[in-house]
């Protein structure tokens, strides 16, 4: 983790994460659960991490949660932990202070860590609100039959149409948010920040929601087949080819490699991270790595490679997409890829922030054969995994 940047002007996303789930039916807190292949906190930390408008991400947990929130979003290190309290309300509270303490926020952004598909087209319509109005949140409209009960029994039908299904994130200007907070009484129980925010005497305006928010709460969503009929999976291929020659240093992978020949390229000509790349661009039908950097701009001579896979990874997080693994092969007859393998194994886990587990690196020859076998170059393949929310 590090400190807080100067959080002056910029905006930050509190993510309460701090609960026990009772109600989800398991034996330790719901936001550790694995969705989608991922603990459910790590997904929203992701999302918020990656968004281009969000300056840092703070997060509430439950004492004695620590290491668990660590294991579950290494190797991320761009956030700030904050210990939650009894309740939401405390929970939330705890962490206004904290980043109040640390300089303070233009405007807040407050998650439960139990909505963890969080779309980027929320948080952009969220932020484009605040610059009009103080407070906003997402909503959707009620499709089903409202009733209410009377001991146990079907009492009499409410009009849906005044019923409206209240989302996070939500959105503030922090300096306000603050103040409602400390004004709530405590012996008050208040299910969102909204709540608070109106009883300080504020207007809260609302946005559309989106259904990929859905609150994972009662041990029926946590069933296997949810994410499937939410999301589909994609594969992409991307394949390169770099030239030898002398005079050059060698890259694969993000690791520069002691070798008598480097590769021949505009960039650093990393030629595993351009098939990398490329495979990343086609899962999310993205277009290819000559697109977004074409070798005619002069401003990607000499560029790092990794910079490639991280702009191919963001693409894929702005469409609220989950990499799943990578499987990557390199075509040479020297140097020898073996001694290398697990440090660019590691260097390409850090890059997607995966487990070291979802990065696969395989080295095979041509036997001599063709523009390999003559050590005139080298080539590689790269396939990726993903799932993206369905339209």
């Amino acid at each position: 983790m590090v400190e807080a940047r100067d959080p002056s002007e910029r905006t930050h996303t509190l993510i309460v994460a701090a609960g026990v789930g009772a109600r989800a039916g398991l034996d330790f807190p719901k936001q550790f659960e694995l969705i989608d292949g991922k603990p459910m906190v790590r997904h929203s930390v992701e999302r918020f991490l990656s968004h281009p408008a969000i300056d840092h991400v703070w997060i509430v947990v439950g004492e004695g949660q620590e290491e668990q929130l660590k294991e579950a979003l290494s190797p991320l290190a761009e956030y700030r932990l904050v210990i939650g309290g009894e309740t939401r309300q405390q929970s939330v509270f705890n962490g206004l202070t904290a980043i109040r303490d640390g300089g303070g926020a233009e405007n807040i952004l407050v998650h439960d860590a139990a909505r963890p598909f969080v779309p980027a087209r929320v948080i952009d319509d969220l932020l484009d609100r605040l610059e009009t109005a103080t407070a906003a949140i997402p909503i959707l409209p009620s499709v089903d039959t409202m009733v209410q009960l009377a001991e146990g029994q079907l009492d009499r039908t409410v009009d849906r149409s005044s019923l409206w299904r209240v989302q996070t994130p939500q959105a503030f200007h922090f300096a306000k948010l603050m103040a409602a907070h400390e004004r709530f009484a405590v012996d008050q129980n208040a299910s969102d920040d909204a709540q608070i925010f109106r009883a300080a005497g504020h207007i809260v305006t609302v946005i559309n929601g989106d259904e990929a928010l859905k609150k994972y709460t009662l041990p029926a969503d946590f069933a296997g087949d949810r994410n499937q009929h939410m999301r589909q999976t994609r594969t992409g291929m991307g394949y390169d080819v770099h030239r030898l020659a002398s005079g050059e240093d060698l890259w694969l992978g993000g690791v520069k490699i002691d070798h008598d020949k480097g590769l021949v390229g505009h960039s650093d000509a990393d030629v595993l991270l351009h098939a990398l790349t490329d495979a990343l661009l086609g899962a999310a039908a993205a277009g290819d790595i000559g697109d977004h950097f074409p070798p005619s701009d002069p401003q990607w001579r000499g560029a790092a490679s990794a910079r490639f896979v991280e702009h191919a990874a963001s693409l894929i997080a702005e469409k609220g997409g989950i990499i799943h693994n990578v499987d990557m092969t390199i075509i040479c007859e020297a140097p020898k890829i073996k001694p290398h393998r697990e440090t660019i194994r590691r260097n390409i886990a850090k890059l997607l922030s995966l487990g070291i587990d979802q990065v696969s690196i395989k080295a095979t020859t041509t036997e001599g054969l063709g523009f390999t076998g003559r050590q005139e170059g080298i080539a590689a393949q790269a396939i990726a995994t993903i799932s993206l929310e369905k339209n």
